[in-house]
């Protein structure tokens, strides 16, 4: 009786409005606009990068808008690095890398809640150095193998 398929699918923790509006704050941009494009950007962004079970994971943690942002661009093969992220961000955005990394922060920073401890660790385990630093973690070295 428990293992079998619940006809409605667990929803997102948050609404698209309330994560637009924690952004907003985040961020401290001046309107939700503001706040809708740098999810956009961002979340089309780490769509580029992320790939497996985490990119699929972490859309069903997402509001729908979000999801779709995210699921509907097409992962690249060339994997950046977490500042290889923020300067292609800002080159497709047309913005200073400084603002592409605010934008990014103020992004990842709900991304992160949303994803929960579990999951992040997951997908930062998935990406190249830099980005635990974008989701507001640690950034922790990896140990190097020791020289024969």
């Amino acid at each position: 009786m428990y293992d079998q398929p619940r006809p409605n699918p667990a929803t997102p923790a948050m609404t698209f409005d309330q994560m637009l509006e924690r952004v907003r704050y985040e961020g401290a941009y001046p309107t939700r606009e503001r706040a809708g494009q740098a999810v956009h950007h961002v979340l089309a962004a780490l769509g580029r990068q992320l790939t497996g079970d985490e990119r699929v994971d972490l859309a069903h943690c997402l509001p729908v808008e979000a999801a779709l942002t995210l699921s509907a661009q097409i992962p690249e093969t060339e994997h950046l690095t977490g500042w290889g992220f923020v300067k292609d961000l800002a080159a497709r955005t047309g913005v200073s890398p400084a603002v592409a990394r605010w934008d990014t922060g103020a992004v990842l920073a709900v991304v992160t809640r949303l994803a929960g401890p579990d999951l992040l660790a997951r997908i930062l385990r998935r990406l190249p150095d830099g980005y635990a630093l974008l989701f507001g973690q640690a950034e922790l070295r990896r140990p190097e193998p020791a020289a024969a």
